[in-house]
């Protein structure tokens, strides 16, 4: 099942009926390598991220926004290589570009928004910025900063700085070359490539982008993230009563 689904122990566990440690006990025993070390579209082991030397959670919800922007290829209308295979209707579709999907999720509680957008341009990352920002005011919680890498958009995009202005936002980016401290977006972005964008051959770009919401909610509030070993939602007072 870890081979199938590239999923963890939690999830193992929920579909076997078994408790989590026994199923990592199992794991660790056969050695099999950490999601992390794997791709999360092939399975094929990569070198691991690093770990920042540091480890850190912000105090509570809205202290610190990671936001950063995932890039997928674009499947064809009929679905693609993964539903039909790698030897049909070679080169047919090739020049399709791709989605980048824009995200954010917050530090303490890890609760997460994500949008699907054509490009990673400075207005289209700051229209998705407002708009979670509005999100997660909708569960009480304000955003004091944010954080992200330094491309173009987020660093040098008037429009972008607007929002953050705007919002009396604090803006802070990550050093050069060293993705893995923004690290928590950057996990949540192998999730969402893992268990929504990569989770089953789709039949056409429409139908997984609109499969993200659901997806989202599940995350959001189903979901255990054993990071915070709990449910993201369950560490926003009140947040239940008020996601929609």
């Amino acid at each position: 099942m870890r081979h199938l689904t590239r999923r963890g122990p939690v999830f193992i566990a929920g579909r076997l009926g078994m408790h989590a440690s026994t199923v990592g006990r199992v794991l660790r025993r056969h050695r099999t390598p950490l999601l992390r070390e794997l791709d999360p579209v092939t399975g094929t082991i990569i070198r691991a991220t690093r770990r920042s030397a540091e480890r850190y959670e912000h105090d509570h919800p809205g202290s610190l926004i990671h936001v950063d922007v995932k890039k997928l290829g674009r499947i064809p209308e009929g679905g693609g290589w993964r539903l039909h295979g790698r030897g049909e209707r070679p080169n047919r579709h090739r020049g399709l570009g791709y989605d980048y999907v824009h995200t954010a999720i917050d530090d303490h509680s890890r609760v997460a928004y994500a949008e699907v957008h054509d490009d990673e341009k400075g207005a289209t990352a700051a229209g998705f910025l407002e708009r979670a920002i509005a999100f997660y005011a909708t569960l009480g919680v304000s955003v004091e900063r944010v954080i992200s890498d330094n491309a173009f958009a987020y660093r040098h995009s008037n429009v972008f700085r607007a929002v953050i202005d705007t919002h009396g936002i604090t803006q802070k980016f990550i050093k050069p070359h060293c993705p893995w401290t923004n690290g928590k977006v950057e996990r949540l972005n192998r999730t969402l490539a893992t268990e929504w964008a990569y989770s089953q051959p789709w039949t056409s770009n429409a139908d997984r982008t609109a499969a993200l919401p659901a997806w989202l909610d599940y995350y959001n509030l189903d979901r255990t993230h054993l990071g915070i070993r709990g449910i993201p939602i369950d560490r926003v007072n009140n947040g239940r009563g008020q996601y929609t």
